[in-house]
């Protein structure tokens, strides 16, 4: 993709952005650090480069709790999943506490 140059208007002002992303994906990202602002300015207040700081640190810190929300719901699965395949292989009289586990896979116990 070509990189162009796109304006983009966060907290009142207008920034240039040379990019290869798409106008539209740019757009939907800045009105998210606009929404941000929003919560960290007072409303009729200037946005300082201290204010754009603590909303990219407020940003940062929601991204860590969705991370450690996928995380945590990701080895929530992986446990579910195990317990899912532990039951099925004991219905199917194989897996490591089958006693025929070896045979089936043609190796010695």
């Amino acid at each position: 993709m070509a990189r162009r140059t796109v304006q983009l208007r966060v907290g009142g002002q207008t920034y240039r952005v040379v990019t290869s992303a798409s106008d539209e994906e740019l757009q939907r990202l800045a009105a998210v650090v606009d929404q941000k602002l929003a919560t960290v300015v007072p409303a009729g207040r200037a946005v300082t480069p201290q204010a754009m700081l603590l909303a990219a640190i407020a940003l940062a810190h929601d991204l860590e709790q969705e991370r450690s929300r996928t995380a945590l719901i990701a080895g929530r699965a992986r446990d579910a999943f195990g317990r899912i395949l532990q039951r099925v292989d004991a219905v199917l009289g194989v897996g490591p506490d089958s006693p025929s586990s070896g045979e089936a896979n043609g190796s010695a116990p």
